[in-house]
């Protein structure tokens, strides 16, 4: 091997590192617009049965069933928003009327009635909380300096949403519109023998993320009647709002439903503040634990192996090692797209790699 053969090898390998170094810098620096487009798709696919419906069924024009589907999502999309008016609301008018001392004293009788319910010792506690220096310190570390930053920064998220929710509404109607045009933007990165591939890899995984969707949407509703009906049977203030948002909070795989729960036993909890301790609070906050267990048990036994082996072909083994191993490279974001991001890389490996043993053995159920 020449001199002249080994310099061309380093170079031409130095040039491959700093081209995926620019590629990789170039994503970086437009990732808002890679969440737009992921976002739209996942819209996409969510819309694409309703626009077929309006098409096939009710022989709407292409463009103004995408029209109507858009405005049928964005309705669902603000009804939603809406829930969480009251609940806005009525946190803004306590903190309007927010006494400070009568705050402290509610919280220090409850920290004492639970120290009480439980058999502890209340002779030291009732003497620490009589102490009024303890509160006066309390009240003087408090620095209210933290308003204004938190004004703009809501300010701030304020309008990144609001560029975004349009961004994303934008992108959203031209995918529904032409079914391919997101095919074709990516068939244009792909060599012209290899394109049959592609569409065959894109086809498969529409069919597949379409049905993990729609999943995750059942699963979300499940769970949703289940906390509706454990936090009315206790009479909690905003009872669909809770359990919406803690519902919710199941979008995040393992960390979601812990998250959802403490805010559920909390706000339960917190509803019933300066009612009896014994016979009040704690016998609700069991009724609500309950359903909360319940609606656990149909979400790990029912919903999400129905999801993962029905909609995208993966064992729950699997799918946990996928979840984990994302959760510690990307985050929370990681973990939400673990699954989907996963599914769509075991299609294209079928497509492309499937001489390999490894894919055989990883796609065999696809």
């Amino acid at each position: 091997m020449s001199a002249k053969t080994i310099a061309n090898g380093i170079l031409r390998a130095i040039a491959i590192l700093a081209g995926i170094v620019i590629l990789g810098w170039f994503f970086y620096k437009i990732q808002s617009v890679i969440v737009y487009l992921a976002i739209a798709a996942v819209i996409a696919l969510l819309g694409r049965p309703i626009v077929l419906f309006l098409r096939k069924k009710l022989k709407f024009p292409n463009t103004l069933a995408v029209i109507a589907t858009m405005l049928f999502m964005v309705s669902i999309f603000l009804g939603i928003l809406a829930l969480f008016i009251p609940l806005i609301t009525k946190q803004s008018q306590n903190l309007s009327l927010l006494d400070i001392d009568m705050l402290t004293e509610k919280i220090n009788s409850l920290y004492l009635e639970t120290l009480q319910y439980f058999g502890a010792s209340t002779g030291s506690v009732n003497e620490i909380i009589s102490e009024s220096h303890i509160e006066e310190s309390m009240l003087s570390d408090l620095d209210l300096g933290f308003i204004p930053d938190f004004l703009n920064t809501f300010m701030n998220a304020l309008s990144s949403f609001s560029i975004g929710f349009f961004s994303v509404l934008f992108i959203s109607f031209f995918f529904l519109k032409d079914r391919n045009l997101l095919q074709n933007g990516l068939l244009t990165f792909v060599p012209d023998n290899k394109e049959s591939n592609m569409v065959k890899s894109i086809e498969k995984i529409n069919n597949l993320l379409s049905r993990y969707f729609a999943g995750i949407l059942l699963q979300l509703f499940i769970l949703f009647v289940i906390y509706t009906i454990a936090l009315l049977i206790v009479g909690v203030e905003n009872a669909i709002v809770i359990a919406f948002l803690c519902a919710l909070f199941n979008i995040i795989p393992y960390i979601g439903p812990i998250i959802g729960g403490v805010i559920m036993i909390t706000l339960t909890m917190t509803s019933f503040l300066g009612a009896d301790f014994s016979s009040v609070i704690i016998p609700k906050t069991m009724y609500v634990l309950i359903g909360l267990a319940i609606g656990q048990l149909i979400d790990n036994f029912f919903s999400q192996p129905f999801i993962f082996s029905n909609s995208v072909k993966s064992h729950p083994l699997e799918i946990f090692l996928v979840i984990i191993i994302a959760g510690l490279l990307f985050g929370v974001v990681g973990m939400v797209v673990a699954v989907p991001g996963y599914t769509a890389i075991k299609v294209i490996l079928k497509e492309f790699l499937a001489e390999y043993s490894v894919v055989q053995k990883l796609t065999k159920n696809l």
